[in-house]
């Protein structure tokens, strides 16, 4: 079973972008992508809120979560979310594909 969690980060005159751009420029985006347990990191800008930016977070489960909550490039991200002025709503979603039902599969393009 897989953890994603949706981090929505608002802020004001484009900061949510800038603090985005921030992480992918300095290597950080790359760096979390490569942490053991990490499924995805990826950001996106919602097309009706210019002002937020989602990053879609996800990992294999909570002690992966755990270890990278506990590495020291987290007292980075915080700094940056501080300097950007940045708030956030999350939303945790736990994955559960193997339940997925057949008539559900039927609307799935892969």
């Amino acid at each position: 079973m897989s953890i994603t969690v949706n981090l929505y980060y608002t802020g004001e005159k484009g900061n949510a972008r800038k603090f985005a751009e921030e992480m992918t420029k300095s290597g950080m985006v790359e760096m979390i992508r490569n942490e053991e347990g990490n499924l995805r990191y990826e950001y996106f800008i919602p097309l009706e809120d210019p002002e937020t930016v989602l990053l879609i977070d996800s990992w294999k489960g909570q002690e992966a979560i755990d270890r990278h909550h506990a590495s020291p490039m987290m007292e980075r991200i915080a700094e940056l979310r501080e300097k950007y002025d940045l708030h956030m709503r999350v939303e945790r979603y736990l994955s559960d594909e193997e339940r997925i039902s057949e008539k559900d599969r039927a609307y799935i393009r892969k």
